[in-house]
């Protein structure tokens, strides 16, 4: 596993799946190359001192240092974004979540606005509104 280290690639994985936990959000991006997996970790100063973000990223970066490879894809980029939970989660529920969030980003995405079938929600035909669009 390499790092992340440049500015671009944290911005690019932002705009790729994530899942949120109590501790951290990870963001989960496929690329193109077939380069090995990569990880970066982030914590902002709202999270306190340099000496807590830094435990926090500590914490991040063994809790990720642990968990299998088995449950990361390949040629993809992660990152981890601290919470202030991180420094009082306990360690192996930290795992747990980790290991639940990467099954949470392989999950395909929910079709929730794509109905074709010309109904709303409740299933009745939808009017046509002047414009010649459908309204729900």
């Amino acid at each position: 596993m390499d790092r992340l280290r440049q500015r671009a690639d944290f911005l690019a994985v932002a705009n790729g799946a994530r899942a949120n936990t109590t501790a951290f959000v990870l963001q989960g991006r496929r690329r193109d190359d077939q380069g090995p997996i990569r990880v970066g970790y982030t914590v902002t100063k709202k999270n306190g001192t340099a000496t807590e973000r830094n435990r926090i990223r500590r914490r991040l970066r063994e809790v990720m240092r642990q968990v299998d490879a088995v449950f990361m894809r390949p040629h993809h980029d992660y990152v981890l974004v601290g919470r202030r939970d991180a420094l009082t989660r306990d360690f192996a529920t930290m795992l747990d979540d980790l290991r639940s969030a990467l099954r949470r980003l392989d999950r395909p995405a929910p079709n929730a606005g794509n109905n074709k079938t010309g109904t709303n929600k409740a299933g009745n035909k939808s009017a046509p509104n002047p414009n010649g669009m459908t309204r729900p």
